[in-house]
Protein backbone atom coordinates (compact mmCIF):
# COMPACT_ATOMS: atom_id res chain seq x y z
CA UNK A 1 0.00 0.00 0.00
CA UNK A 2 2.53 2.47 1.21
CA UNK A 3 0.05 5.51 0.57
CA UNK A 4 -3.20 6.93 0.03
CA UNK A 5 -2.22 9.27 -2.83
CA UNK A 6 -5.24 10.79 -3.26
CA UNK A 7 -5.04 12.15 0.17
CA UNK A 8 -8.39 11.14 1.39
CA UNK A 9 -10.58 8.70 0.24
CA UNK A 10 -13.65 6.28 0.60
CA UNK A 11 -13.12 2.20 -0.35
CA UNK A 12 -15.59 0.35 -2.09
CA UNK A 13 -16.74 -1.45 0.92
CA UNK A 14 -17.55 2.49 2.64
CA UNK A 15 -14.64 2.85 4.69
CA UNK A 16 -12.06 5.82 4.63
CA UNK A 17 -8.67 5.84 3.87
CA UNK A 18 -6.50 8.73 4.26
CA UNK A 19 -2.28 9.68 4.87
CA UNK A 20 0.54 9.63 2.34
CA UNK A 21 3.73 9.52 4.51
CA UNK A 22 6.39 9.76 1.24
CA UNK A 23 5.32 13.24 0.72
CA UNK A 24 8.38 15.56 1.79
CA UNK A 25 6.39 18.73 2.40
CA UNK A 26 2.84 19.09 4.36
CA UNK A 27 -0.29 17.70 2.08
CA UNK A 28 -3.45 19.03 2.75
CA UNK A 29 -6.77 18.04 1.20
CA UNK A 30 -10.25 20.09 2.93
CA UNK A 31 -14.05 19.53 2.36
CA UNK A 32 -14.11 15.95 2.09
CA UNK A 33 -17.61 14.50 2.28
CA UNK A 34 -17.82 11.13 4.00
CA UNK A 35 -20.70 10.20 5.89
CA UNK A 36 -22.58 12.99 6.44
CA UNK A 37 -18.97 14.90 7.49
CA UNK A 38 -16.66 17.18 6.45
CA UNK A 39 -13.17 15.41 6.59
CA UNK A 40 -9.56 17.37 6.09
CA UNK A 41 -6.42 15.97 6.13
CA UNK A 42 -3.07 17.04 6.58
CA UNK A 43 -0.11 14.43 6.19
CA UNK A 44 3.37 14.22 5.25
CA UNK A 45 6.90 12.58 6.09
CA UNK A 46 6.60 14.22 9.86
CA UNK A 47 2.82 13.71 10.57
CA UNK A 48 -0.26 12.65 9.41
CA UNK A 49 -3.69 14.67 10.74
CA UNK A 50 -7.51 13.68 9.85
CA UNK A 51 -10.23 15.76 11.39
CA UNK A 52 -13.81 15.82 11.32
CA UNK A 53 -16.16 18.89 11.22
CA UNK A 54 -12.95 20.71 12.62
CA UNK A 55 -12.85 17.98 15.28
CA UNK A 56 -9.99 15.76 16.09
CA UNK A 57 -9.93 12.35 14.63
CA UNK A 58 -6.36 11.06 14.18
CA UNK A 59 -2.83 12.18 14.33
CA UNK A 60 0.22 10.26 13.91
CA UNK A 61 3.78 11.03 14.46
CA UNK A 62 5.59 10.45 12.13
CA UNK A 63 2.90 10.53 9.40
CA UNK A 64 1.64 7.26 8.28
CA UNK A 65 -1.28 5.70 5.93
CA UNK A 66 -4.79 4.44 6.90
CA UNK A 67 -6.82 2.24 4.95
CA UNK A 68 -10.29 1.04 5.49
CA UNK A 69 -10.72 3.19 9.03
CA UNK A 70 -14.36 2.18 10.11
CA UNK A 71 -16.22 4.34 13.19
CA UNK A 72 -18.66 3.51 15.47
CA UNK A 73 -20.36 4.36 18.41
CA UNK A 74 -18.48 1.65 20.40
CA UNK A 75 -14.79 2.57 18.80
CA UNK A 76 -12.98 1.84 15.46
CA UNK A 77 -10.96 -0.16 13.40
CA UNK A 78 -7.96 0.21 10.60
CA UNK A 79 -4.85 -0.32 9.17
CA UNK A 80 -1.90 1.65 9.11
CA UNK A 81 1.33 1.51 7.80
CA UNK A 82 4.41 3.66 8.16
CA UNK A 83 7.88 3.88 7.52
CA UNK A 84 9.11 3.55 11.47
CA UNK A 85 7.18 3.14 14.42
CA UNK A 86 4.67 6.05 15.35
CA UNK A 87 3.02 7.71 18.40
CA UNK A 88 -1.11 7.35 17.42
CA UNK A 89 -3.62 9.73 19.22
CA UNK A 90 -7.54 9.09 18.26
CA UNK A 91 -10.15 11.73 19.26
CA UNK A 92 -13.12 9.41 21.20
CA UNK A 93 -15.09 9.97 23.94
CA UNK A 94 -13.74 11.29 27.21
CA UNK A 95 -13.54 9.87 30.34
CA UNK A 96 -14.07 6.52 28.65
CA UNK A 97 -12.63 3.13 29.17
CA UNK A 98 -11.13 2.04 25.85
CA UNK A 99 -9.42 -1.83 24.87
CA UNK A 100 -6.41 -1.50 22.71
CA UNK A 101 -5.77 -4.54 20.23
CA UNK A 102 -2.71 -4.35 17.40
CA UNK A 103 -2.82 -6.97 14.88
CA UNK A 104 -5.72 -9.07 17.40
CA UNK A 105 -3.46 -8.62 20.58
CA UNK A 106 -4.55 -7.00 23.31
CA UNK A 107 -2.00 -4.20 24.42
CA UNK A 108 -4.23 -2.87 27.28
CA UNK A 109 -7.28 -0.95 28.68
CA UNK A 110 -6.62 2.78 28.59
CA UNK A 111 -9.04 5.75 29.62
CA UNK A 112 -9.01 8.78 28.59
CA UNK A 113 -9.22 12.16 30.16
CA UNK A 114 -11.58 15.31 29.44
CA UNK A 115 -9.80 16.03 26.16
CA UNK A 116 -10.98 12.35 24.93
CA UNK A 117 -7.24 11.67 23.56
CA UNK A 118 -6.43 8.17 23.33
CA UNK A 119 -2.71 7.54 22.40
CA UNK A 120 -0.63 4.60 22.11
CA UNK A 121 2.38 3.42 20.02
CA UNK A 122 2.58 1.28 17.50
CA UNK A 123 5.96 -0.85 15.84
CA UNK A 124 5.59 -0.71 12.14
CA UNK A 125 7.70 -2.30 9.46
CA UNK A 126 7.83 -0.77 5.75
CA UNK A 127 5.32 -2.61 3.69
CA UNK A 128 3.34 -4.44 6.52
CA UNK A 129 0.40 -2.78 7.94
CA UNK A 130 -0.67 -3.38 11.41
CA UNK A 131 -4.31 -3.66 12.24
CA UNK A 132 -5.76 -1.76 14.91
CA UNK A 133 -8.97 -1.79 16.71
CA UNK A 134 -10.46 0.43 19.70
CA UNK A 135 -13.01 -0.73 21.68
CA UNK A 136 -14.87 1.28 24.04
CA UNK A 137 -15.74 -0.98 27.30
CA UNK A 138 -18.97 -0.82 29.40
CA UNK A 139 -19.45 1.45 32.08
Amino acid sequence: MSAVKELLRTEPDGTLSFGDYEQQTKQKLSDYEYQGGLYKVKTYKEITKLECNETFVYESVPGTAVTEMKMSDIGMSFDVEGPEDAQITLGVEEDTDYQVQLDDVNVGHMMTGMGGKLSFSVELTPGRPVHVRVLRLEK
